[in-house]
């Protein structure tokens, strides 16, 4: 409760609606900070303190090579993270870590977020399904992408409160969140009812990958998922495809090259409630 009344307490970064309607074809200028800024404000109505914020981690992000394609770039420029962290967090939105959001969850840090689906890289018109909604960013994320996203959501409070979040934001004009369809769900055994899915992007960490998501990824589909045991979880981009044969094979790699990034635990619902995780 005392989560919910902080996130509903909480300023709004962008009181006004969006001036103009959203265009798939539309892109903020890159290259220049001012530019960016005085586009933004024209073309979405954002303050443009934050938005000066967003571009200065954009430039940490390209760095960095957590972003490296114009698509993806973009979709992080059109995506105001301050809309998605409580109250006490807004001042820190921009940062390069992962930030509270109440029961028991985080928001992933903004670099995590950009290397993570730049590298599944969805086209327009992809599914895509995301295990774990959390704060609603990462799917407002994947919007900017395509207009297909599947995001579940296991902690009911957390899920319902996400679905505020974003009916305000439609009702302001970010009409691109309109494509996420949602559900509260143990997101372990994935949507069947969508699949199969081009892409998956898993934001919970767990030992091993979900045999279900794993069924329900297209032949030529890519997955990124954080596996390892809590503190020493490692993400991984696992390619599923199908031979001549027809027999489906399974290839791995590390897109940290080795480095350990930590998520919140990939949780599991038994007799509706939430109990225990699904690492064994």
């Amino acid at each position: 409760m005392a989560a919910a009344l902080a996130w509903l307490s909480r300023p709004t970064p962008s009181s006004a609606a969006v001036p103009v309607p959203y265009d798939w074809n539309a892109t903020p200028p890159m290259d220049d900070r001012a530019k960016f800024v005085d586009w933004m404000v024209a073309n979405r109505g954002e303050d443009p303190d934050f938005l000066g914020q967003r571009y200065d981690r954009f430039l940490q992000l390209i760095a960095h090579n957590d972003l490296w394609n114009d698509r993806n770039k973009r979709a992080y420029l059109m995506t105001p993270r301050e809309e998605f962290v409580t109250a006490p967090n807004l001042s820190r939105a921009y940062q390069v870590h992962f930030l509270d959001i109440g029961f028991g969850v985080t928001i992933t840090g903004p670099h995590s977020v950009a290397r993570m689906t730049n590298t599944i890289d969805p086209q327009k018109g992809e599914r895509v399904l995301e295990i774990g909604t959390g704060s609603g960013y990462q799917s407002a994320y994947l919007s900017n992408l395509t207009d297909q996203v599947f995001s579940i959501e296991i902690v009911k409070p957390l899920f319902e409160r996400t679905g505020g979040v974003y009916e305000a934001l439609i009702a302001k004009g970010y009409t691109e969140y309109s494509a996420i369809q949602r559900k509260n769900d143990d997101g372990y055994y994935g949507w069947p009812e969508h699949a199969p899915f081009d892409k998956i992007i898993v934001t919970c960490g767990i030992d091993h990958v979900p045999p279900p998501l794993l069924e329900q990824l297209k032949p030529d589909g890519v997955m990124v998922i954080p596996v390892g045991p809590p503190g020493a979880q490692h993400v991984l981009k696992v390619v599923k495809t199908q031979g001549a044969d027809g027999k489906f094979s399974v290839a791995r790699s590390d897109i940290y090259h080795g480095a350990i990034v930590n998520f919140v635990p990939f949780t599991k619902l038994q007799d509706g409630k939430i109990s225990g995780t699904h690492s064994n």
